[in-house]
């Protein structure tokens, strides 16, 4: 099973001491952020919807973005990342085993390097993948990227001997990933809160609980979709009833969240 998430806004640049490795495309990667480096301040404000203050920030990253990064400035992507999704993965606390299987079992899309393995060296950066940034090859990202991200994760997946994607990721980031190239089998899990006899679901809480199911994945070694049913992490039960093959559904009751906290 090879797992696929979304990166984060959010970065956490400690010190790490963790080995890194090359991203899969890094000379995409600088032509990104050298046209990202051509923008106005009010063109990444309008690009990435930011402020002032954040437009200069990601300008200033842009422009110090290089090819040949020093390792004392990169830092490896599943510790750089810092959203939601990651405060469910949990990544500082993964052992050398667990972070060698996961290297192997578990990509994240990015709209600046479009894939990454958990140790690949990053730079500090934003880039929305669902910015339309214009490139000779479109007027967006999406089209940017094309069909390469969906080749990579055919690859990663024959790697390791898996017909299988975990989905993990938004609806954002996936829409980068060609589906008719695909070779393998997409799962999609649903989390939902049930509040008063319907389950919804919550983006902040979805988000935690992808990173979850990755860490449970990860941790587990899960290499088939049946064993994702046990996935009890934060309250979450397999429901049954409500899954279809390709899209498992777990539920929890509205508030488990806050009672979860209390009682740690």
């Amino acid at each position: 099973m090879l797992i696929v998430l979304s990166p984060a806004k959010r970065l956490d640049w400690s010190e790490t001491g963790l080995q890194t490795t090359e991203p899969v495309f890094p000379r995409d990667a600088a032509r990104l952020a050298g046209h990202a480096r051509q923008l106005t301040l009010g063109d990444l404000k309008a690009l990435m919807g930011l402020s002032d203050d954040l437009a200069r920030l990601n300008r200033d990253r842009f422009r110090a973005f290089t090819p040949d990064p020093d390792p004392e400035t990169t830092r490896p992507a599943i510790l750089a990342f810092a959203g939601d999704t990651y405060v469910g993965l949990d990544a500082r606390s993964l052992d050398s085993e667990a972070l060698d299987w996961a290297q192997d079992h578990l990509r994240i899309l990015s709209g600046l390097y479009g894939l990454l393995r958990p140790r690949d060296a990053i730079q500090p950066y934003r880039l929305e993948m669902g910015s339309r940034l214009k490139t000779r090859r479109g007027t967006s990202l999406y089209d940017f990227w094309g069909d390469r991200i969906a080749t990579a994760l055919n690859e990663a997946a024959g790697a390791i001997g898996t017909d299988v994607i975990l989905n993990c990721a938004s609806q954002e980031y996936f829409g980068a990933v060609d589906r008719k190239r695909l070779t393998v089998r997409v799962l999609t899990p649903a989390f939902l809160e049930d509040r008063d006899g319907e389950g919804r679901t919550i983006g902040l809480f979805a988000k935690r609980a992808r990173g979850a199911m990755a860490r449970f994945v990860i941790d587990r070694r899960i290499t088939s979709p049946e064993g994702l049913k046990e996935f009890d992490t934060m309250g979450y039960r397999f429901d049954p009833v409500a899954s279809t093959p390709d899209t498992p559904v777990f539920r929890r009751p509205y508030g488990a969240e806050e009672a979860l906290k209390e009682a740690s």
